[in-house]
């Protein structure tokens, strides 16, 4: 996402460094030696070294001297957005009575840059072989809330050229991954005021999506539910669950 700049005597060049080798651990980068951090943020070996063994000085990362990786202190910076956020816990009430209604699992989710982040969530039974975590991150595309973000999302020339830029993984036979296609859902979805995504990252999964506004009519969030599609056509599935996300997405409004 485009922000503004930042003063250079404001800039710490050091955290944003500090921030980047945390962030280059991944599931394909569990670990990693002080010379693949420092490919993976564009640093020297030295660099990359100094900043690994600071970072384990002050507990975040461990290391045999050769390999390092993340330790449970870091989930302490990403949980405090969930312990101090105010939406998180301002629509939970609202989640739970979603829920209960429709008895599938509910999610509230926000764009970061051009990933999509589950931050609150009310689950069923099956939410761990349909549903998401907290604080996961997909790509925004292949996802009904993503997909709604993007058609409402106020830039959307940059969101087309990240799209022009970006090569999407294919997680199912099914998932599209080609730019057409994608603007094509993301279209319908900003004509309809919802979208349905489905079998794009797990196979058999059904994800319904509508915007949530606040009182001066911005898209600040989405309210989605993920079902297993078992025999339930698509239309059948719309007619149980949409309105009451979009009720629930309405009555919202006044808390956002």
């Amino acid at each position: 996402m485009n922000r503004p700049p930042l003063d250079k005597r404001d800039w710490i060049a050091g955290l944003e460094k500090g921030l980047a080798i945390l962030e280059s651990f991944d599931s394909e980068h569990a670990r990693l030696t002080p010379s693949q951090a420092a490919q993976l943020t564009g640093m020297t070996r030295t660099a990359a070294r100094r900043y690994l063994l600071t970072l384990e000085h002050l507990g975040y990362v461990q290391g045999d001297g050769k390999l390092y990786g993340l330790t449970p202190r870091v989930l302490r910076v990403g949980w405090s957005y969930f312990d101090s956020a105010r939406l998180p816990k301002m629509v939970q009430p609202y989640l739970q009575q979603l829920s209960a209604t429709i008895n599938e699992s509910v999610y509230v989710s926000v764009l970061d840059g051009w990933e999509l982040v589950f931050i609150a969530r009310n689950g069923t039974s099956r939410v761990m072989t349909t549903g998401f975590v907290l604080g996961a991150r997909v790509p925004a595309p292949l996802t009904s809330p993503g997909v709604v973000l993007l058609a409402y999302h106020r830039d959307q020339e940059a969101m087309q050229t990240w799209l022009n830029d970006t090569e999407l993984a294919p997680f199912t036979p099914h998932t599209v991954t080609n730019r057409t296609g994608l603007l094509e859902k993301i279209r319908r979805a900003q004509a309809d005021g919802f979208a349905v995504i489905e079998q794009q990252l797990d196979i058999g999964v059904r994800g319904v999506a509508v915007p949530m506004k606040n009182r001066h009519g911005e898209v600040v969030a989405a309210l989605s539910t993920n079902m297993p599609m078992g025999k339930e056509s698509t239309e059948a599935a719309l007619n149980r669950v949409l309105r009451p996300l979009q009720e629930s997405a309405l009555s919202m409004l006044n808390v956002l």
